[in-house]
Order: C-alpha cells, then structure tokens, then sequence
C-alpha cells in the first residue's frame, strides 16, 4: 500500500483549516451596537422612536429597503452590485492605478458588501484591514442574499451628526418615512455616507447639492431615471437642521421597552395594534382638554381605547406629551399607575350580586344615613332617597346604597371576585380594604379597568358565538403586537359572571347620570348606545370615565400625576366629555344581542323590584339572570287590616272580623320611609290604628335614623374651638306624632313633626330613649368617643 506524501497530507489540513476559519470568520451576530426603540402604527407609519443608548439614532434593520435607495446607492457606490461575489475586481483595479498615479488614497474601489464589512468592524483603513474585508465581504454574500446586504447598509450607514441608518436619516431630515421620498430627497441621502463629517444637512450645503446633482445625471446615465425628473429633483432644496422624530405614542413605547423580554420580541422595532388616525386624533382631543383643565390646575389626561373583538389596543395615550415642562409630570404613564377608582367598581358589584342570585335589577336598596364602624358614607348630592331600585342607585352612581349591598354581599366575596375577572393589584387582604373597596379604597391601573369591562364585553359578545357556552379567556388582557397569538378557546359552562348579569348591568349603564343632575347626561347624547360608568375619587383626586360598546372600551382619566385633588375633578364634568368625543371618533355598530336562552321570565313586584309576593298587586314580568330564582321574596308589601271606612287599622281585639277590610299595602321601614316619601309623592303612609286598638306586635312605628343602635360616634370640635354636637334624628311613622326624648333615663325635649335634635353628650356610652303619644318606646345605645378614631376614606 502506498503511503500519502507527508506534504500532501500538511496541505490538506491547512486547506481544511483555512476553509473552516474562512467558513466561521463572519459573527454570527454582524452589527451589535444599539438601536433605537421603534413603535410603528398597525398599517406600518412611525409613531414613535427614542434615541439609542449609545446616543445614536439608529433603527433596526427594515424588513425591505425603497427601489429608490437601492438604485441611488448601487449607482452611487457600487454599480455592479448584482454582478459581483463581494468584490469588484475591475473597480478594484481602477482604484489601485488611481492610488498609484496620485501616491496617495483618492479611491477605495470597496462595494457595498465590503462597506457592509467596514460598518461592522470600524477598524483603521489598512492594507491588511483591506485585505480582511476582501475576504469578509465574500463571506458576506454566502450567508445573505444581494437585498439583506442592502438592508444592513441602509440600516448601519452613517448620515451625518448622530444620525445611523436610511430611515433614521429620513425621518431627522425630512420628517417622514424613507418610502415617501423623491428622488431628489433619496439621493441627497445616499450620497450623505460617502462622506458623512464633511457633507451633512445644515453644512457645506454646497457640496451637499454637488454631490446629489452628479449622482441625479448618474441615475439618467444608467436610465434609472429620465432627464425631466433629474432636472426637476435638482430644484428640490436640501434639508436643514435635523427635526425631531414623532412622538404620538412615547407612553406606549416606554411601555415596550419595560415589556420586551416578557414578550419575548428580539427586536427593538414592534408594529403595534394602534391605528394611527385615531392615535392622533385623542392626542389632539386630550390637548384642547388639556390646556382647559391646566386653567384649574389640572395637569394631565390620559385615554385608551380597546378593540373588543379583537382584543387589541386601539389607542394608548399615557399622557399628554410635554417634556419641556418637567414640573406637569408628562412622562408618567397614567395608564400603568395606580389610582384610586373611585366608583368604576360599582358596576362589577351589581352585576356579581345578580350573578348570585343576591338582587334583581331593580330591587330596593335602602339609601339612608348609614353609619358602619365609625365610618358614614356619603352620596355625591348628599341627600339620601330613602330607597332606590339596584339599576338607579347604579346609573347616579349613589354611595350608601352601594355601601349597603357590598354588605350584604360581603366584600370578601367581591374582592375575590375582583381579582378573578382581571384586577390584578389587590395587593393586601381583603380586610385591608373592607366595605371601602366599593367607594374607591383599593388602587387600580386604568389597564386593568379598561381590560376587565372588555373581558365583559367580548363574554357578551360570544353569547351565540360559544352557544352560550363560556371561554375564561375572554378575559386575557389586550395586546398592543400586532402579531400577537390568538386566543385558545377553553369553553366552559360557568364563568365569573353569566351572560344575564352583564346583560343586565350594561342596560343599567346606559341611563348612567350625576345626582343631583339629573339633565348633565344629556349634554352627551350620542348616535351610539354606550354603557358608561364615571367616577370620582376620595379628595377629587381621580376624574375617571369609562365607556364600552360591542365593538369598543373607552377609558379616561383626567387628574394630577402627583395626587393632588382639585376642585371640579369630577368624573362626570371632566372626564365623560372627554370620553364621548372619543366615541366619535368610532365608527358605530350594532347593540348587543339579547342572550335570551342566558335570561328568565320571572314575575316581579313592580313597586319593590323584588319577586312577587302573595300581597305584590302589582306584578309585572321581567327577563332576569336565571339566579334570580333565588332571590327573596317581596318583603314591602303586607296585608293590613282597616275599618269599614278604610281610614283606619285595626285588629280583632277592636273590630269584628266581618266589619274588617283585607288590604295589600307598601311598607317600608320608617328610616326608609322617612326619605322614600319626600320623593316619592304617590307613595302612602299606613293610616294610624283606629281608637281603642291594641297596636301590640304591630310594624314599628319609630326608628332612630342617626346614630344607629351601638353606633360609635366622635364630637368635633368648632372653629372657634368650643366643642360641637351630635345631631340625633329619628323617624316616625305618623307624620304629626309627638316624640319625647330621655338620655340616660333623663327627660330631654319633645319634637312633634320634625325629629331631629343637636345634643352635646360627654364622653362615654349613652342610653336613648324615645316614647311617642302611644307609649311606644325605643331604647337604643351609642358611645361618643374622646378623641376622633381613624376614618375610612
């Protein structure tokens, strides 16, 4: 067997050598400097950009390059781009002579794959460093095609100043996309890397339009282009100073970049959900609002609006965009912050207490002065109705009966229930928040508000879709990717609340309106049906509005970043108008559907709201969430006994049986009552017991409004510093009794027709005993305090 000579075997090992470095001599990974974050609209226009860390604006590179750039640059620098393997050999040639001849370098003779080379690397122009690029270039064009090799030029080329890339440059010195340009415009910019330091944009203009007008008669010369438009683009002036980039959505930008690595994007470039016209468009809508409300003091806005269907984020303005007045804040996302909701969350409450079978949609929840471990909520107009239908309370957005029924629901379960349908920043146990977590004593992000009526909204709109089916998902957040996964469907045939319930409570968001104010709403007519909610919170801090249709979530916020409250930071007044001119700008749709299969025929007490009773005459049917089945019965309406002349109430021990009259009455409790009857003129008063009548186990007739039996209650002091008093209020029945007052077994005063009286007990606990004409009594108890305890908000 012959043996392979020694020098054979050495050559093939170094030729095998020489093609593996050659095969892994170009980075896996070309250019690894910086480039800048890039928020593109849904149909490809820049929103935003912000400046790379190194202080460069560089883009990242373009999935395609302009036909205009490309030809401009390849008759620029590289003719034969298309016909050579990274090197061009006979302009290799020419510039080696031409460097000869002048004994120095006047041409490089590189292509634009060897640039490519140079951008990458940035070492110092040798011959060795020449060489290198000869080899890295061909290396170059193995791994990308002709079109990729472009696209790194055009994106790592400089343009003068700290300008990097094709679009870059577009965008800093003609204020648009590099698609748009003339051909004028691309080949002032193809011309600008050939010699970026000496020839910019607002130097050596000069030169500028010299270098562009040889290139534009080089474009005729390869027929690029015809004489007429070479001559026309040489008129078209160059640019001056660099402009500023676009800044329609920097919230949502800064947001990407908090965001990237969870979303697992590589590039710093997204093309988000955000349609550009509507961006726009409430960015100048919250301006003109904007430099309204700063008159009071009120700084900043901010709005969202989700698309429903598809579960994308239509617009995201964070704020408005004012970074040259530091002290306004501008820069914080007031859709990532956490503020108070004020009364946003009412709605979810409505619609868990129908979901579990807790109220109907119009049952009377009391609306009297309540007081609840120290602390007294109160209603906006600071009256009280005595009782209201769950759907009115809802629309005027009333406190104590919301109050009232998270008691009776127990805020507990609602909390639970908040966290599940998507309120993510419930961060401490619910006995934190207590029966304040209905009047705004939590914290939210306008995201998660804005999601969860979506989560709502898009359950609604799978009514027919799902079969009446449920898909836990409808509550996923929004996506501002416009390339985002779609939904899984996991169908399932409960969910957190049932298509009845959020039925129910949109119809009841429709009429919402301001106490007090009843008419405001009207100012806000629209040619869409909307549900909408506002709210105000605690020391007019937060201003919020939120709106939702098939098709769409508006949500607003107007305030200051910094907490402080204003005067008029109102929902109603500052940011519904805000919201409905956002709703204008959608297009409309229709309502949604009825999900009558999701819905029970019931018979309900028209006067109550509850489920008819045996003594409800006035019964009327409603369709209803099928938990409503579980509902209590009416229990206002009562069967009294009267005389034969209907005057009066009797009973057996005082009236024959057979002289009686048998008669269903409404009858509320005299707390109740006592307001209920001010606005409510139709409504009647039980008539007294006739002479002689023993009115033993007989309803009640006083009820002690103000304080409440066991009621903690703390004196205030005056401003003249003098202590103040406790004003005690009670209610009975009969409008012209006599009520005789004793405290702590002591006669105080009589009140007849109006009882109420301003007392000024010491510290300590309280007996109150109350007797009217009749003899009928009412004992209760309360402690004044000697010092204030802390109040809930």
């Amino acid at each position: 067997m012959n043996k392979i000579p020694k020098a054979f075997l050495i050559s093939d090992i170094v030729c095998v050598v020489l093609l593996l470095v050659f095969l892994f001599s170009l980075p896996a990974k070309l250019f690894k400097t910086p480039t800048s974050y890039v928020i593109e609209a849904r149909n490809g226009n820049l929103l935003s950009a912000a400046i790379a860390s190194d202080g460069q604006w560089r883009f990242p590179v373009a999935d395609s390059v302009p036909v205009k750039f490309k030809d401009c640059i390849i008759a620029f620098e590289d003719k034969r781009f298309y016909h050579h393997f990274g090197v061009d050999l006979l302009a290799m040639g020419r510039a080696m002579k031409q460097n000869f001849r002048a004994k120095s370098v006047v041409s490089g003779g590189s292509t634009l794959s060897m640039q490519v080379i140079r951008l990458s690397r940035k070492q110092d122009r040798t011959i060795w460093q020449k060489l290198l690029e000869v080899i890295l270039a061909v290396r170059l064009e193995i791994k990308y095609n002709k079109d990729e090799i472009i696209g790194l030029y055009a994106a790592n080329a400089p343009f003068g100043s700290n300008v990097v890339g094709l679009e870059a440059a577009s965008w800093r010195y003609y204020g648009r996309d590099a698609k748009t340009l003339s051909w004028g415009e691309m080949a002032t910019l193809a011309v600008l890397p050939n010699s970026p330091s000496l020839v910019h944009p607002g130097k050596n203009s000069e030169k500028l339009i010299k270098k562009r007008n040889d290139l534009l008669d080089k474009l005729v010369k390869l027929k690029y282009i015809d004489q007429t438009t070479a001559n026309l683009s040489k008129l078209e002036p160059v640019p001056g100073k660099p402009l500023p980039l676009p800044q329609n959505a920097p919230h949502l930008l800064n947001r990407f970049k908090a965001e990237q690595k969870n979303l697992d994007v590589n590039s710093t470039r997204i093309t988000s959900t955000l349609d550009e016209n509507i961006q726009i468009k409430v960015n100048a809508i919250l301006k003109r609002y904007n430099n309204r409300y700063r008159a009071n003091d009120i700084n900043n806005i901010s709005a969202l609006i989700l698309d429903v269907r598809s579960r994308q984020v239509v617009s995201y303005v964070g704020n408005i965009y004012q970074p040259e007045n530091i002290d306004l804040q501008s820069h914080v996302d007031m859709i990532k912050a956490l503020r108070s909701p004020g009364s946003t969350l009412k709605p979810f409450l409505y619609a868990s207490m129908m979901n579990d079978g807790f109220i109907l949609p119009h049952t009377l929840i009391a609306d009297i002065p309540t007081q609840i471990a120290g602390y007294s909520p109160q209603n906006y107009d600071l009256g009280y109705d005595g009782a209201i239908a769950a759907d009115k309370a809802l629309s005027r957005s009333l406190n104590i009966p919301a109050v009232k029924m998270l008691q009776q629901y127990k805020y507990e379960r609602f909390y639970d229930k908040l966290k599940k349908i998507g309120i993510s920043t419930l961060n401490q146990p619910a006995d934190h928040y207590g029966l304040s977590l209905i009047l705004g004593g939590s914290e939210v992000t306008m995201w998660d508000l804005a999601n969860t009526y979506m989560g709502m909204a898009r359950t609604l709109n799978h009514f027919n879709t799902y079969k009446g089916l449920y898909n836990p998902n409808d509550y996923l957040q929004a996506s501002y990717l416009k390339d985002s996964k779609k939904d899984e469907t996991d169908l399932q045939r409960n969910s957190f609340l049932d298509h009845g319930a959020i039925w129910a409570t949109f119809n009841a968001m429709e009429e919402v309106m301001r106490p007090g104010d009843e008419g405001l709403w009207e100012q806000f007519s629209s040619s869409q049906r909307i549900a909408w909610k506002t709210g105000t919170s605690f020391g007019f801090r937060d201003a919020w509005a939120v709106g939702l249709t098939p098709n769409y979530v508006v949500c607003v916020w107007v305030g200051n970043a910094d907490g402080e409250g204003r005067p008029g930071l109102v929902g109603i007044e500052a940011a519904a108008p805000v919201m409905f001119d956002i709703f204008r700008l959608l297009p409309n749709g229709k309502w949604f559907e009825t999900p009558a299969t999701k819905l029970k025929k019931l018979k309900i007490c028209r006067q109550s709201g509850y489920k008819a009773g045996e003594y409800c005459e006035n019964v009327v049917e409603e369709l209803v969430p099928p938990a409503g089945e579980k509902t209590a019965v009416c229990p206002y309406h009562k069967l009294i006994h009267l005389d034969k002349t209907g005057a009066y109430r009797v009973t057996d021990l005082c009236e024959s049986v057979t002289q009686m009259q048998h008669k269903s009455w409404f009858i509320l409790p005299p707390a109740m009552e006592y307001y209920y009857k001010i606005k409510n003129s139709d409504y009647k008063s039980l008539p007294p017991f006739k002479s002689g009548c023993d009115v033993s186990g007989g309803n009640s007739v006083m009820e002690l409004i103000y304080p409440k039996n066991n009621a903690t209650v703390y004196i205030p002091l005056e401003l003249d510093g003098t202590r103040g008093k406790i004003v005690l209020n009670a209610a009975h029945r009969n409008p012209h009794a006599k009520i005789y007052w004793h405290l702590d077994n002591e006669y105080i005063t009589t009140t007849t027709n109006f009882h109420q009286l301003a007392i000024n007990p010491p510290p300590g606990k309280h007996t109150l005993t109350l007797v009217d004409e009749s003899g009928e009594r009412l004992v209760q108890v309360f402690t004044v305090l000697d010092k204030e305890k802390g109040k809930s908000p």
